[in-house]
């Protein structure tokens, strides 16, 4: 790194086999709109759910242009939706555990799992590291970085909420995929982006996603 380089510290996005990958996108955007850096591990699983959720087949060697597509569509799948640059993105393969996010020393400000699936969650739980997704969740938590798992299952048997539970006594921020209704929400959009904004919330990442409560009964109804 030369004299007066800043050193890339990007947040760690992965995308497991959930259903929810409009969450993912949202969380993305929301992301490079704030001027992070990303690096982004699509799961092997998460490509056939994206696959059914838009139609959109994810490719290694043509990640760029099948990302900026999936960016672009909104929550209802319409094409053309946002205008998303993916410069500051980085792929990398599920396989690829030799990967930068495989190891404690390479710098990232910490992982957001968004959707996470309980095959994902106990995965992570449990240390297995089957894939990259798995491990650069096990090294970001070693690391005392933040980890947030945006679980997306219902319902819950026991031991789901163990792995949950473990997750938690780990130092991860276990926030389930659950939209509210009191920002006002009039699309799906809305509901999208309010999960999206309370994992923002919980990495420390500022966004104007959803309307905050302010202590006023009603004010998710005004008309703005």
């Amino acid at each position: 790194m030369n004299a007066g380089e800043t050193e890339r510290r990007p947040w760690i996005v992965g995308v497991s086999g959930a259903s929810g990958t409009p969450y993912a996108a949202a969380v993305l955007r929301a992301l490079l709109a704030a001027g992070e850096s990303v690096d982004l591990v699509v799961s092997r699983a998460s490509r056939l759910t994206l696959l059914d959720e838009t139609g959109i087949g994810f490719r290694d060697a043509h990640w760029q242009d099948d990302l900026r597509e999936w960016l672009g569509r909104g929550a209802d799948g319409k094409p053309g939706t946002f205008a998303v640059d993916v410069d500051a993105v980085r792929h990398w393969s599920p396989g690829d555990l030799a990967a930068g996010p495989s190891s404690g020393s390479y710098p990232s400000k910490g992982m957001l799992i968004v959707p996470a699936s309980t095959a994902c969650v106990a995965g992570v739980a449990l240390g297995l590291s089957k894939d990259l997704l798995q491990r650069a969740a096990s090294v970001v938590l070693k690391e005392r970085r933040r980890l947030v798992v945006a679980v997306r299952e219902t319902p819950l048997n026991g031991q789901t909420l163990r792995h949950l539970v473990t997750l938690d006594d780990a130092g991860a921020t276990v926030l389930p995929a659950s939209p509210a209704f009191y920002a006002g929400a009039t699309h799906i959009q809305d509901l999208v982006d309010f999960v999206a904004g309370r994992v923002l919330d919980a990495a420390g990442v500022g966004h104007t996603l959803y309307r905050r409560w302010e202590g006023e009964l009603g004010g998710g109804s005004r008309t703005t």
